[in-house]
């Protein structure tokens, strides 16, 4: 355990950040173990679309698509909050090389988010 009460990078969840154990950058940590990052996604693909699509493997709680800042289009990425674990290990299973639009989609649990340095 390190000083400050974390274990590593996790900090039971609740929000707080954790240095790495490497003692580079530091990972900011929340709930995101039933987070899907789903790449190489057609740019044209919805919010509605991707639902439909993960609703096969469970309940979809969220879908995050981020957009480029100065075209506002999509990035050919996003995120997908499924309700439980076996729904995240159905959806990896089922649509991680499923070829949508004949793009083949990359489909593995989502990372926590690194956090940017402060200006």
């Amino acid at each position: 355990m390190l000083s400050n009460g974390c274990t590593g990078v996790t900090c039971a969840g609740d929000g707080r950040r954790a240095p790495k154990p490497d003692g580079g950058s530091i990972v900011t940590m929340d709930d995101s173990g039933n987070r899907l990052f789903v790449g190489n996604m057609p740019f044209r693909m919805s919010k509605d679309e991707i639902v439909d699509l993960f609703a096969q493997a469970g309940a979809v709680i969220s879908v995050h698509l981020p957009t480029d800042r100065e075209t506002g289009r999509p990035r050919g990425f996003g995120f997908v909050e499924m309700e439980d674990p076996a729904s995240i290990a159905q959806a990896i299973q089922l649509f991680n090389g499923y070829s949508v639009d004949g793009r083949a989609l990359v489909v593995n649990e989502a990372r926590p988010r690194e956090a940017r340095p402060s200006y």
